[in-house]
């Protein structure tokens, strides 16, 4: 049985916050909660995909494996964020690995549940699409990074998301480390740290996990300049 936090936290998804809440209580009741370890897998790339997870607390990342043996970060995921829905809606094989990064509880809901109350629900299918629509465009979002952003720039915005304030001064926690940083970024671990030294001249200030940040305008103003500036004065 869900507590209050953890069916707040739930109807925070995209997936759960459109249906209705007589559909919501439904599949509440038929969901699970899920402990996971730091470390521990999820699910498995190639697995049949049998689930949809929501992040009640902690942090997951969904990676493929290279044929190299190296992993390619797709996204990273955490509280009331969702993961799953496409590929479980059309009963395919999941194409990515999910994994822990911290400690971490899902609620998972099982895909014939969903797929079930379809039937005779549409609006559950709207619920999905929507769902799917928001994975893509957090996709291209991360592509349009890639192509028109220095890495300095792109930590940056990173660091923009997790600033818990609109303006001024603020200092944030970095949610993992920064191996993961990187790849999450499509950085190389030594590109991260010269972006952080980069970033030193915009009045941000990192140390081990933690980052300082003297100005959230000037940092964002930094990240909205033009890509040919920056490019120049980074090398």
């Amino acid at each position: 049985m869900l507590d209050a936090s953890d069916r707040a936290t739930a109807l925070q998804s995209i997936l759960l916050s459109g249906l209705p809440a007589e559909l919501r209580d439904q599949l509440l009741g038929q969901a699970a909660i899920r402990s996971s370890g730091r470390g521990s897998t999820v699910i498995l790339q190639d697995e049949p995909a049998h689930s949809i997870f929501v992040v009640l607390d902690g942090w997951v990342k969904l990676y493929r494996l290279l044929q190299s043996g190296t992993e390619a970060v797709v996204e990273i995921f955490t509280k009331g964020q969702s993961f799953g829905e496409a590929v479980a809606f059309r009963g395919d094989l999941y194409p990515v690995t999910a994994e822990a990064v911290t400690d971490c509880r899902l609620l998972q809901i099982r895909a014939a549940s969903v797929l079930e109350m379809m039937k005779s629900h549409p609006e559950v299918f709207t619920a999905i699409l929507a769902s799917t629509f928001l994975h893509l465009h957090a996709l291209v979002g991360q592509i349009e990074q890639l192509k028109a952003q220095t890495g300095a720039q792109r930590v940056a915005e990173f660091l923009l998301d997790l600033s818990p304030v609109e303006d001024g001064a603020c200092a944030v926690t970095l949610p993992y480390d920064k191996v993961l940083i990187a790849g999450r970024l499509g950085m190389k671990p030594e590109s991260l740290s010269r972006a952080f030294a980069r970033l030193r001249a915009t009045g941000v200030h990192v140390q081990q996990n933690r980052a300082v940040i003297a100005d959230i305008a000037r940092l964002r103003a930094y990240i909205e300049e033009d890509r040919a500036q920056a490019w120049s004065r980074a090398h």
